[in-house]
């Protein structure tokens, strides 16, 4: 899922054992740091890429074997030696936060998937190492699961986005369905952006659904928190869906209705199988 802001979908929630919640903590303060850099503040392009090009010379010091010396690395050394964790899951989000430094736009959805291979799928890498379930199967699923949340993010935040001077939506697509970017910019509600929104929910959900027999797969704790988040992604759909595409006005943000809609579903749903 994307690092950043975390509203809807918790990392380390209640469900996480507790003896994996620092190793957890360690590497979301990589990436939210890392991300804050790519994001936050006012400095110039060139800065953040220079930051963020420290943390990768961080990397690879430790990736060398030389002892980190900020606390944030020397934690995150410490989780990397302690769980055997692989390095290039740490690179590929340096690089996609790298990418929204010069990226505002993507041609097409498989331009889109691309960036989510890097935002966000090496989050659910990590995770299943930790677990010890980095197996084939459980990898490919989890990439189908954390693009999905990517790309529902992006559907919830074009606003957001926006005042950034970025569009995660397709070119493409929107060509397709008659939409320009002066549609975001004057939030529109005309049908067509609701036909582009309606368009893109159902390849998010389809790519959502594809991934989810691997929260049946995993026994335990992980397995219902995974169950968690998958119906929390698919319920800001879902909400998305209701409003028809209205996410200027009408921002989907989850709420304590829909937290006891997510965990029934969760106990109930068949599409874990």
């Amino acid at each position: 899922m994307a690092v950043a802001h975390y509203e809807n979908f918790p990392v380390a929630s209640v469900l996480l054992p507790a003896p994996l919640r620092p190793a957890v903590k360690a590497i979301y303060a990589f990436a939210r740091s890392a991300d804050d850099i790519a994001d936050e503040g006012d400095a110039s392009s060139d800065k953040r890429l220079a930051a963020l090009n420290k943390y990768e010379m961080e990397l690879d010091a430790i990736a060398e074997g030389q002892i980190a010396v900020t606390p944030l690395f020397r934690d995150l050394q410490a989780v990397i030696i302690q769980y055997q964790l692989p390095m290039a899951p740490f690179k590929d989000l340096l690089s996609a936060f790298k990418q929204d430094v010069v990226t505002t736009r993507y041609e097409d959805h498989r331009q889109v998937l691309d960036y989510c291979s890097r935002s966000a799928n090496p989050v659910g890498t990590l995770m299943l190492h930790l677990y010890q379930a980095a197996n084939q199967e459980n990898l490919h699923d989890s990439d189908s699961i954390c693009s999905a949340l990517q790309l529902t993010n992006f559907l919830q935040d074009v606003a957001i986005d926006w005042d950034k001077e970025r569009i995660y939506l397709p070119q493409k697509d929107m060509r397709e369905f008659g939409v320009h970017p002066s549609h975001i910019a004057r939030q529109t509600k005309e049908p067509v952006w609701g036909h582009l929104m309606q368009y893109e929910i159902n390849r998010c959900r389809q790519l959502m659904l594809s991934g989810a027999p691997l929260a049946g797969r995993l026994s335990g704790r992980i397995g219902w928190e995974l169950r968690l988040v998958i119906q929390g992604g698919l319920r800001i759909l879902e909400r998305i869906e209701q409003v028809n595409g209205d996410v200027f006005r009408k921002r989907p943000k989850l709420g304590p209705v829909d937290w006891v809609i997510i965990a029934w579903r969760a106990c109930t749903s068949r599409i874990y199988h």
